[in-house]
């Protein structure tokens, strides 16, 4: 550490804006967040007071979607909008399964890929590449991704806790159309993304402008997030709740009260 700059943070890194990595960082009881983060995180936490559990939740999605894809043999694994490293990687839970699984994430983050770059040097089988997803495909062509993924072959694609960062229609949409397009056939393709719901409307929408402090996002009504997953069968149970996402037991995080999540979750499969 560097007088009150932790080893981490990159040169010329702004600690005193909030960060939307740091600030998930910090709901799930990570270490990788500042001052910042932690105020703007408690503000958001004032009107969604169970944005702690959701963040849980989402994890635990993932861990599951992620299951799902190495139980069918999927050895490759392409993260996009990866965030900082925590408890529940997807390296870590592919390789509990497959464990010469290769993975690739991506984000835009100097945070992100300072920190990633120095967890997976020694990794020939997972790296981290800069990469937006609103244009893909400087994803898909990227040395990083090619060296480790075969798009001959089926892929799993995560994209959680991401779309709602692209405000514009056009390019959250296409982007998401070209990312599958690139897929074989049998790949599956994860996302999560934050809903919009008559009842909440406008509390999420306060909770967005809150949010704009550490970057622009816009949650979505059902109709639409559905629109993502154009050209791909949703695998059971569907588009649905983070806890309803093949719940492991009925002590699951807020199983008995699933109305209070306004996040949608869901799997599809490429036929």
């Amino acid at each position: 550490m560097t007088g009150s700059r932790p080893s981490w943070v990159v040169e010329g890194m702004k600690i005193e804006r909030p960060n939307p990595a740091r600030l998930y960082d910090y709901l799930l009881g990570g270490h990788h967040n500042f001052a910042a983060d932690r105020a703007a995180a408690e503000k958001l936490l004032e009107r969604l007071p169970h944005l702690k559990e959701e963040a849980i939740i989402q994890r635990a999605f993932l861990r599951r979607a992620i299951n799902l894809c190495t139980s069918e043999g999927i050895d490759q694994f392409l993260d996009i909008g990866s965030g900082l490293p925590t408890a529940g990687n997807v390296h870590d839970l592919a390789r509990s399964t497959i464990p010469d699984a290769r993975v690739v994430y991506v984000d835009v983050d100097p945070v992100v890929i300072a920190h990633s770059s120095e967890m997976l040097k020694d990794d020939p089988g997972a790296t981290i590449i800069e990469g937006d997803v609103r244009y893909p495909n400087t994803i898909l062509e990227h040395p990083g991704v090619r060296d480790l993924i075969d798009f001959e072959r089926a892929v799993s694609l995560t994209m959680t806790s991401l779309l709602h960062f692209v405000e514009d229609d056009d390019l959250a949409y296409g982007a998401t159309t070209t990312l599958i397009d690139a897929l074989a056939p049998g790949s599956y393709v994860t996302m999560s993304h934050g809903m919009l719901q008559k009842h909440t409307e406008e509390l999420i929408s306060e909770a967005a402008e809150d949010y704009r402090a550490t970057a622009n996002t816009r949650a979505r009504w059902r109709e639409d997030i559905v629109r993502f997953f154009d050209g791909l069968e949703i695998v059971e149970p569907g588009l649905v709740r983070a806890p309803q996402w093949r719940p492991e037991g009925p002590d699951d995080l807020m199983l008995e009260n699933v109305e209070i999540s306004n996040v949608l979750v869901g799997v599809g499969r490429k036929g």
